[in-house]
């Protein structure tokens, strides 16, 4: 991670540093002067796809970053609300120079955030978000802005046809389908995109107020989703996060899938209609050693990344691989998209599972969760783990108690001012134990700090 980027673009606190207006018309401005020495391919357009989730803090940040990006001579068009994947989709079909997304994904209302797609519709590498950040410690000041600003909505009616296509409508149609949208970006595409193909839906979180985004709904709070797919007698349910880049499921019963289900079950799927290169698929270090131990029990090889969707791509794409994502619903479908697609996900999903003949609780009982414990420790500072004398050799003995069958994995969050701290073993008391030493130790370690 960089000084301003994170695993997924800029975020912080929407009016709080970097988010404030000098640095994002900074931020823009720099960003284009590399993305337009970084942009490969003829014909391009000296033209920039520009979206936001709900959040009231949009429109601001909106303004002042497409100043920014003005300055350096590029046109913006703003494609309105619409999800995170949708910009991936919209900068390749129509050839764009980039995409920028404004938003904080699942994060609180009161936190935004901006990211950026190359003009391949691929996030950031992180050499090219050092040059960006560099570019920006050298500027004083943006020039006066030399672009045009345009809106056009009417583009994400591209994207929803695009999602259409990627599956079989005769054989979704009639599906009994709860659609929780977070009361963010995908409140109108997710809804029009399930109807436009024949299903019944119920949708629920889809009155945005620039407040509501993410709360108690969404893919982070999956319970009322579940609930009302019960209670609908939906064949399956799915909750997207405000950007849309994220998906949940709930099978018949009410249990939730996550993005290990997902993955998993898709690429068995993708395996035996011999659509899964290499038989492998890309999980993140924060997969659950369940699904791994079951994909490979099952023939899949599993290739670990660390967390963020767009090191999941970069192993895709090296591998010439179809499958892979995160415990936390963002999936690749590289056949379709070079990033993760809430929206898309759920379709792919739900097409497998029909094809199968088989109910969603059929796959949610496929493989047995390990005991998993995720807690996130408030920090004031990141010191590096590795600076920290004694900590990671400590956290390796603790391991030990685990006998081989468990696993310990700490790292800082690249979004939000914590230390997150995982483990998984075979015993849920242990699995505790072995939490709180590392936190003890952690806390320790950084008492000198204070």
């Amino acid at each position: 991670m960089g000084k301003y980027f994170g695993t997924d673009g800029v975020r912080a606190v929407a009016g709080e540093f970097p988010l404030v207006d000098d640095f994002i018309q900074k931020l823009g401005y720099a960003a284009l002067g590399q993305l337009q020495k970084y942009a490969q391919g003829d014909h391009l357009k000296p033209q920039v796809i520009i979206a936001q989730d709900s959040r009231a803090s949009g429109p601001a940040i909106l303004a002042a970053l497409e100043k920014g990006i003005r300055a350096s001579g590029a046109n913006v068009v703003s494609v309105g609300i619409a999800p995170t994947p949708a910009v991936a989709y919209l900068v390749k079909q129509t050839g764009s120079l980039c995409g920028v997304v404004i938003s904080a994904s699942h994060n609180p209302a009161e936190f935004n955030g901006i990211k950026f797609f190359t003009n391949a519709g691929t996030k950031l590498p992180e050499a090219l978000e050092n040059s960006i950040e560099a570019e920006i410690e050298s500027l004083t000041s943006v020039p006066e802005p030399k672009g045009t600003f345009a809106t056009d909505e009417s583009l994400v009616k591209l994207y929803e046809q695009f999602l259409m296509s990627t599956v079989d409508a005769d054989l979704l149609k009639g599906t009994k389908v709860v659609l929780d949208c977070a009361n963010g970006a995908s409140y109108k595409v997710a809804a029009n995109v399930f109807a436009g193909l024949g299903m019944d839906v119920t949708v629920t979180a889809a009155k945005p107020d620039g407040t509501n985004i993410n709360k108690n709904v969404g893919a982070l709070h999956t319970e009322f989703m579940r609930e009302l797919t019960v209670r609908e007698n939906a064949f399956i349910g799915f909750s997207f996060d405000g950007d849309a880049d994220r998906v949940m499921a709930s099978d018949e019963k009410g249990r939730q899938l996550d993005g290990d289900n997902i993955i998993a079950s898709s690429a068995l799927c993708l395996k035996e209609s011999g659509r899964l290169p290499a038989n492998k698929a890309v999980l993140t270090i924060m997969a659950n050693l369940g699904c791994i131990n079951y994909l490979k029990e099952n023939g899949v090889d599993v290739e670990l990344t660390t967390v963020g969707d767009k090191y999941v791509s970069e192993a895709l794409e090296k591998g010439g691989l179809a499958i892979g994502g995160e415990t936390s619903g963002h999936i690749i479908f590289r056949q379709f998209a070079n990033t993760g697609d809430g929206i898309l996900s759920a379709l792919q999903f739900l097409q497998f599972v029909k094809r199968s003949g088989k109910p969603v609780s059929w796959f949610a009982d496929q493989w047995k969760r390990y005991p998993s414990k995720l807690k996130a420790v408030a920090v004031t500072q990141k010191p590096p783990l590795a600076s920290l004398e004694g900590f990671l050799p400590g956290v390796t003995e603790i391991e030990k108690q685990m006998g081989g069958k468990g696993r310990v994995i700490v790292r800082y969050s690249g979004t939000e001012p914590k230390l997150r701290i995982l483990v998984e073993g075979e015993e849920e008391t242990l699995v505790d134990r072995v939490m709180n030493e590392v936190e003890t130790l952690y806390r320790q370690k950084t008492e000198v700090l204070k």
